[in-house]
Protein backbone atom coordinates (compact mmCIF):
# COMPACT_ATOMS: atom_id res chain seq x y z
CA UNK A 1 0.00 0.00 0.00
CA UNK A 2 1.62 3.45 -0.47
CA UNK A 3 1.43 6.38 1.53
CA UNK A 4 3.04 9.72 1.94
CA UNK A 5 5.34 11.23 3.31
CA UNK A 6 6.11 14.46 4.35
CA UNK A 7 9.37 16.62 2.71
CA UNK A 8 12.24 17.19 5.00
CA UNK A 9 13.09 21.10 5.29
CA UNK A 10 15.81 21.18 2.78
CA UNK A 11 13.59 19.15 0.42
CA UNK A 12 10.29 21.48 0.44
CA UNK A 13 12.80 24.80 0.41
CA UNK A 14 14.27 23.36 -2.81
CA UNK A 15 11.12 22.26 -4.20
CA UNK A 16 9.92 25.32 -3.89
CA UNK A 17 12.99 27.56 -5.06
CA UNK A 18 12.99 24.90 -8.00
CA UNK A 19 9.16 26.02 -9.27
CA UNK A 20 9.77 29.62 -9.04
CA UNK A 21 13.26 30.09 -10.17
CA UNK A 22 13.43 30.52 -14.22
CA UNK A 23 17.00 30.08 -14.09
CA UNK A 24 16.84 26.76 -12.63
CA UNK A 25 19.08 27.56 -9.31
CA UNK A 26 22.13 26.43 -11.04
CA UNK A 27 24.80 25.41 -8.36
CA UNK A 28 22.52 24.54 -5.76
CA UNK A 29 22.54 21.30 -4.19
CA UNK A 30 19.32 19.04 -5.87
CA UNK A 31 19.70 15.88 -4.45
CA UNK A 32 16.03 14.59 -2.42
CA UNK A 33 14.91 11.83 -1.51
CA UNK A 34 12.67 9.77 -3.54
CA UNK A 35 8.55 9.01 -2.43
CA UNK A 36 5.80 7.89 -4.45
CA UNK A 37 4.63 11.65 -4.32
CA UNK A 38 7.55 13.38 -4.67
CA UNK A 39 9.50 13.77 -8.34
CA UNK A 40 13.49 13.86 -7.76
CA UNK A 41 14.93 16.94 -8.92
CA UNK A 42 17.47 16.19 -10.69
CA UNK A 43 15.22 14.40 -12.76
CA UNK A 44 13.91 17.09 -13.66
CA UNK A 45 13.95 18.13 -17.49
CA UNK A 46 15.94 21.21 -17.94
CA UNK A 47 14.30 23.93 -20.68
CA UNK A 48 15.17 22.90 -23.86
CA UNK A 49 15.19 25.84 -26.51
CA UNK A 50 15.83 24.78 -30.12
CA UNK A 51 16.96 26.95 -32.80
CA UNK A 52 15.03 27.06 -36.12
CA UNK A 53 17.70 26.74 -39.13
CA UNK A 54 18.60 30.05 -40.80
CA UNK A 55 15.64 28.99 -43.86
CA UNK A 56 13.03 28.09 -42.10
CA UNK A 57 10.40 29.54 -39.74
CA UNK A 58 9.83 26.93 -37.17
CA UNK A 59 9.03 28.32 -33.70
CA UNK A 60 11.53 27.21 -30.48
CA UNK A 61 9.91 24.69 -28.79
CA UNK A 62 10.10 25.22 -25.01
CA UNK A 63 9.37 21.57 -22.39
CA UNK A 64 8.30 22.94 -18.86
CA UNK A 65 7.45 20.74 -15.59
CA UNK A 66 5.74 21.35 -12.85
CA UNK A 67 6.54 20.26 -9.24
CA UNK A 68 3.22 18.93 -7.05
CA UNK A 69 2.38 21.64 -4.35
CA UNK A 70 4.33 20.84 -1.00
CA UNK A 71 2.21 18.85 1.90
CA UNK A 72 1.18 20.43 4.90
CA UNK A 73 3.73 17.96 7.43
CA UNK A 74 1.04 17.56 10.53
CA UNK A 75 -2.20 16.86 8.24
CA UNK A 76 -1.05 14.79 4.56
CA UNK A 77 -2.66 17.56 2.54
CA UNK A 78 -1.69 19.41 0.22
CA UNK A 79 -0.92 23.50 -0.23
CA UNK A 80 -4.24 24.74 -2.27
CA UNK A 81 -4.10 28.21 -1.71
CA UNK A 82 -0.38 29.13 -3.40
CA UNK A 83 0.99 29.89 -0.04
CA UNK A 84 3.82 26.96 -0.40
CA UNK A 85 5.72 28.90 2.24
CA UNK A 86 3.18 27.97 5.04
CA UNK A 87 4.58 24.16 4.94
CA UNK A 88 7.80 25.89 6.67
CA UNK A 89 5.91 27.47 9.64
CA UNK A 90 6.49 26.45 13.07
CA UNK A 91 3.70 24.95 15.13
CA UNK A 92 2.19 26.68 17.80
CA UNK A 93 0.53 24.71 20.85
CA UNK A 94 -2.46 26.39 22.49
CA UNK A 95 -3.45 24.72 25.93
CA UNK A 96 -6.92 24.63 26.18
CA UNK A 97 -9.34 24.02 29.23
CA UNK A 98 -12.20 21.14 28.88
CA UNK A 99 -14.98 22.15 30.34
CA UNK A 100 -18.55 22.00 29.88
CA UNK A 101 -19.45 25.75 31.52
CA UNK A 102 -16.64 26.93 29.21
CA UNK A 103 -17.01 25.52 25.98
CA UNK A 104 -13.48 25.62 23.85
CA UNK A 105 -12.88 27.38 20.60
CA UNK A 106 -10.29 26.02 17.96
CA UNK A 107 -10.74 22.42 17.61
CA UNK A 108 -11.92 22.40 14.42
CA UNK A 109 -9.39 24.48 12.98
CA UNK A 110 -5.92 22.67 14.65
CA UNK A 111 -3.98 20.06 12.85
CA UNK A 112 -3.76 17.73 15.89
CA UNK A 113 -5.69 18.07 19.19
CA UNK A 114 -4.02 16.02 22.08
CA UNK A 115 -5.93 15.13 25.27
CA UNK A 116 -4.64 14.58 28.10
CA UNK A 117 -5.63 13.81 31.93
CA UNK A 118 -4.67 16.21 34.86
CA UNK A 119 -5.10 16.74 38.28
CA UNK A 120 -8.75 17.12 39.75
CA UNK A 121 -9.99 13.61 37.24
CA UNK A 122 -10.15 16.16 34.56
CA UNK A 123 -8.68 16.72 30.94
CA UNK A 124 -7.21 19.40 28.96
CA UNK A 125 -6.82 19.95 25.51
CA UNK A 126 -3.10 20.79 23.54
CA UNK A 127 -4.12 22.35 20.08
CA UNK A 128 -1.54 21.86 17.61
CA UNK A 129 -1.80 24.89 14.38
CA UNK A 130 0.52 24.51 11.65
CA UNK A 131 -1.66 23.96 8.47
CA UNK A 132 -4.02 27.19 9.15
CA UNK A 133 -4.40 29.87 11.90
CA UNK A 134 -7.21 30.53 14.43
CA UNK A 135 -8.04 34.41 15.54
CA UNK A 136 -9.83 33.33 18.56
CA UNK A 137 -8.42 29.84 20.48
CA UNK A 138 -9.31 28.92 24.17
CA UNK A 139 -9.90 29.27 27.23
CA UNK A 140 -5.88 29.49 27.37
CA UNK A 141 -5.23 27.18 30.89
CA UNK A 142 -1.90 26.31 32.22
CA UNK A 143 0.93 23.67 31.22
CA UNK A 144 1.98 20.28 33.00
CA UNK A 145 5.15 18.88 33.32
CA UNK A 146 3.77 15.86 30.80
CA UNK A 147 4.02 18.50 27.94
CA UNK A 148 7.27 18.53 27.68
CA UNK A 149 8.00 14.86 26.79
CA UNK A 150 4.49 14.99 24.87
CA UNK A 151 5.43 17.83 22.88
CA UNK A 152 9.05 17.43 22.13
CA UNK A 153 8.75 15.54 18.24
CA UNK A 154 6.99 18.98 17.35
CA UNK A 155 10.27 20.71 16.55
CA UNK A 156 10.48 23.24 19.17
CA UNK A 157 7.07 24.46 19.36
CA UNK A 158 5.59 27.48 20.71
CA UNK A 159 4.07 27.14 23.30
CA UNK A 160 0.72 29.22 24.01
CA UNK A 161 -0.36 28.81 27.84
CA UNK A 162 -1.51 30.95 30.97
CA UNK A 163 1.61 29.87 32.90
CA UNK A 164 2.34 27.12 35.88
CA UNK A 165 3.85 26.84 39.11
CA UNK A 166 7.70 27.29 39.41
CA UNK A 167 8.49 23.87 39.27
CA UNK A 168 6.44 23.46 35.90
CA UNK A 169 7.79 26.82 34.74
CA UNK A 170 11.10 26.03 34.83
CA UNK A 171 11.39 22.83 33.27
CA UNK A 172 9.16 24.35 30.17
CA UNK A 173 11.54 27.18 29.25
CA UNK A 174 14.89 24.89 29.81
CA UNK A 175 13.51 22.55 27.39
CA UNK A 176 13.10 23.40 24.02
CA UNK A 177 9.89 24.86 24.07
CA UNK A 178 9.37 28.16 23.36
CA UNK A 179 7.76 30.12 26.40
CA UNK A 180 4.65 32.52 24.59
CA UNK A 181 2.66 32.80 28.29
CA UNK A 182 1.50 36.06 28.65
CA UNK A 183 4.94 37.89 29.51
CA UNK A 184 5.90 37.11 26.24
CA UNK A 185 2.95 36.80 24.27
CA UNK A 186 2.19 40.65 23.37
CA UNK A 187 -0.76 41.02 21.59
CA UNK A 188 -1.28 37.60 20.65
CA UNK A 189 -2.83 37.04 23.47
CA UNK A 190 -6.13 38.54 24.78
CA UNK A 191 -8.51 38.79 27.29
CA UNK A 192 -13.05 38.08 26.48
CA UNK A 193 -15.74 40.31 27.71
CA UNK A 194 -18.10 36.96 27.34
CA UNK A 195 -15.90 35.21 30.58
CA UNK A 196 -14.36 35.71 34.05
CA UNK A 197 -11.12 35.06 35.04
CA UNK A 198 -9.22 32.57 34.55
CA UNK A 199 -11.46 31.28 31.58
CA UNK A 200 -10.70 34.80 29.68
CA UNK A 201 -7.56 34.01 28.60
CA UNK A 202 -7.80 33.31 24.33
CA UNK A 203 -4.96 33.49 21.50
CA UNK A 204 -5.00 34.69 18.11
CA UNK A 205 -2.93 32.26 16.45
CA UNK A 206 -1.64 34.31 13.18
CA UNK A 207 -0.54 36.95 15.50
CA UNK A 208 1.47 34.20 17.56
CA UNK A 209 3.39 33.18 14.33
CA UNK A 210 3.91 37.22 13.89
CA UNK A 211 5.50 37.60 17.32
CA UNK A 212 6.85 34.75 18.88
CA UNK A 213 10.19 34.76 20.28
CA UNK A 214 13.20 33.13 18.30
CA UNK A 215 13.92 29.20 18.81
CA UNK A 216 11.01 27.41 17.34
CA UNK A 217 11.65 25.26 14.38
CA UNK A 218 9.61 23.27 11.94
CA UNK A 219 7.67 20.10 12.45
CA UNK A 220 8.50 16.76 11.05
CA UNK A 221 5.46 14.46 10.42
CA UNK A 222 3.78 12.67 13.00
CA UNK A 223 1.91 10.09 11.24
CA UNK A 224 1.85 8.34 8.27
CA UNK A 225 -0.90 8.49 5.56
CA UNK A 226 -2.54 6.65 2.61
CA UNK A 227 -3.43 8.18 -0.16
CA UNK A 228 -7.34 9.69 -0.55
CA UNK A 229 -8.03 6.87 -2.96
CA UNK A 230 -6.78 4.08 -1.39
CA UNK A 231 -9.34 2.09 1.17
CA UNK A 232 -8.58 2.43 4.65
CA UNK A 233 -7.19 -0.33 6.53
CA UNK A 234 -8.38 -2.59 9.18
CA UNK A 235 -11.96 -3.46 10.07
CA UNK A 236 -15.40 -1.24 10.09
CA UNK A 237 -16.39 0.20 13.49
CA UNK A 238 -18.65 2.71 14.08
CA UNK A 239 -16.27 4.60 16.13
CA UNK A 240 -14.71 4.55 19.98
CA UNK A 241 -15.87 4.87 23.49
CA UNK A 242 -13.13 6.29 25.56
CA UNK A 243 -12.86 6.87 29.26
CA UNK A 244 -10.61 10.05 30.12
CA UNK A 245 -11.04 9.63 34.19
CA UNK A 246 -14.18 11.59 34.78
CA UNK A 247 -15.13 12.79 31.42
CA UNK A 248 -16.57 9.91 28.82
CA UNK A 249 -15.78 10.92 25.17
CA UNK A 250 -17.97 9.06 22.86
CA UNK A 251 -16.32 8.80 18.66
CA UNK A 252 -19.01 8.16 16.08
CA UNK A 253 -18.40 7.45 12.23
CA UNK A 254 -20.71 9.90 10.06
CA UNK A 255 -20.34 8.25 6.48
CA UNK A 256 -22.11 11.45 5.35
CA UNK A 257 -19.89 13.88 6.02
CA UNK A 258 -16.83 11.56 6.54
CA UNK A 259 -15.81 12.76 10.21
CA UNK A 260 -15.92 11.19 13.35
CA UNK A 261 -18.09 13.34 15.92
CA UNK A 262 -17.60 13.72 19.31
CA UNK A 263 -19.72 13.54 22.43
CA UNK A 264 -18.66 14.55 25.75
CA UNK A 265 -20.22 12.99 28.94
CA UNK A 266 -23.27 12.10 27.15
CA UNK A 267 -24.11 15.56 25.38
CA UNK A 268 -22.69 16.62 21.71
CA UNK A 269 -19.76 18.44 22.03
CA UNK A 270 -19.81 21.83 20.68
CA UNK A 271 -17.29 24.54 20.64
CA UNK A 272 -18.28 28.07 21.91
CA UNK A 273 -19.49 28.80 18.38
CA UNK A 274 -21.80 26.12 18.04
CA UNK A 275 -20.13 23.82 15.71
CA UNK A 276 -19.80 20.10 16.77
CA UNK A 277 -16.35 18.67 17.01
CA UNK A 278 -15.09 16.73 14.59
CA UNK A 279 -12.30 14.96 13.13
CA UNK A 280 -10.82 13.04 10.30
CA UNK A 281 -8.74 10.45 12.71
CA UNK A 282 -9.23 9.27 15.89
CA UNK A 283 -6.27 7.85 17.79
CA UNK A 284 -6.02 6.38 21.30
CA UNK A 285 -2.84 5.71 22.68
CA UNK A 286 -3.19 4.04 25.90
CA UNK A 287 -0.68 5.74 28.33
CA UNK A 288 0.48 5.03 31.73
CA UNK A 289 0.27 7.88 34.28
CA UNK A 290 2.45 8.34 37.44
CA UNK A 291 2.14 10.92 40.01
CA UNK A 292 3.96 14.07 39.23
CA UNK A 293 4.00 17.32 41.14
CA UNK A 294 1.62 18.13 43.91
CA UNK A 295 0.13 13.86 42.48
CA UNK A 296 -0.67 15.69 39.17
CA UNK A 297 -0.91 12.98 36.66
CA UNK A 298 2.32 12.98 34.33
CA UNK A 299 1.48 10.45 31.22
CA UNK A 300 4.63 8.21 30.31
CA UNK A 301 4.72 9.26 26.36
CA UNK A 302 7.98 7.22 25.63
CA UNK A 303 8.02 3.74 25.99
CA UNK A 304 5.09 1.33 24.05
CA UNK A 305 1.54 0.92 24.81
CA UNK A 306 -1.55 -0.20 22.65
CA UNK A 307 -3.10 1.60 20.20
CA UNK A 308 -6.72 2.16 18.20
CA UNK A 309 -6.73 4.08 15.35
CA UNK A 310 -9.90 5.28 13.88
CA UNK A 311 -10.04 6.64 10.24
CA UNK A 312 -12.20 6.25 7.35
CA UNK A 313 -15.17 3.81 9.75
CA UNK A 314 -12.59 1.22 9.85
CA UNK A 315 -10.54 0.39 13.39
CA UNK A 316 -6.84 -0.74 13.50
CA UNK A 317 -5.71 -2.04 16.71
CA UNK A 318 -1.69 -2.41 17.35
CA UNK A 319 0.98 -0.69 19.27
CA UNK A 320 2.42 2.49 19.54
CA UNK A 321 6.49 3.03 19.94
CA UNK A 322 8.64 5.91 20.79
CA UNK A 323 11.91 5.67 22.48
CA UNK A 324 12.36 9.08 22.80
CA UNK A 325 10.51 12.85 23.31
CA UNK A 326 12.06 13.81 20.44
CA UNK A 327 10.70 11.56 18.20
CA UNK A 328 7.17 10.82 16.90
CA UNK A 329 4.76 8.36 18.03
CA UNK A 330 5.68 5.02 15.55
CA UNK A 331 2.42 3.36 14.87
CA UNK A 332 2.30 -0.68 13.90
CA UNK A 333 -0.32 -2.89 13.02
CA UNK A 334 -0.76 -6.28 14.98
CA UNK A 335 0.31 -8.04 11.43
CA UNK A 336 3.20 -5.81 11.99
CA UNK A 337 2.54 -3.14 9.06
CA UNK A 338 2.51 0.65 9.88
CA UNK A 339 -0.94 2.09 10.34
CA UNK A 340 -1.99 4.78 7.94
CA UNK A 341 -4.03 7.84 8.68
CA UNK A 342 -6.80 9.62 6.39
CA UNK A 343 -4.91 13.08 5.31
CA UNK A 344 -6.75 15.82 7.31
CA UNK A 345 -6.87 16.30 11.35
CA UNK A 346 -6.44 14.19 14.07
CA UNK A 347 -7.22 13.50 17.46
CA UNK A 348 -5.35 11.97 19.67
CA UNK A 349 -6.37 10.81 23.21
CA UNK A 350 -4.28 10.02 25.94
CA UNK A 351 -6.61 7.66 28.22
CA UNK A 352 -4.98 5.69 31.64
CA UNK A 353 -4.13 1.97 30.93
CA UNK A 354 -6.65 -0.91 31.73
CA UNK A 355 -9.72 -1.31 30.53
CA UNK A 356 -10.94 2.42 29.25
CA UNK A 357 -11.01 2.19 25.76
CA UNK A 358 -14.60 0.16 23.93
CA UNK A 359 -14.46 0.15 20.28
CA UNK A 360 -18.11 0.23 18.49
Amino acid sequence: MRFFRSLSLPVVAMAFLAACSSSGGSGADTSTASTPNTIELSTLPPTVVTEPPATTTTEAATTTSTLPPPVYPLTGLPVTDGNELAVLRPVVVAKVGNYDAHPQSGANLADIVYEEIINDNVSRFAMVFQSQGAAEVGPIRSGRLQDVDLLGSLGSPILAWSGGNGTVTREIRDSDLVDMSPNFCGSACFRVGFDKAPYNLYFDINKAWEQAPPGAGIPPQQFQFRETSAAPGGVPSAGVLVKMDSYSIDWTWNATSGLYERQQNGRADKERSGELVTTNNVVVLEMVYNKGISNSPDAQSTGTGQVWVFSGGNMVHGTWSRPDRLQPFALTADDGTPILLTPGRTFVQLPRTGGNVTPK
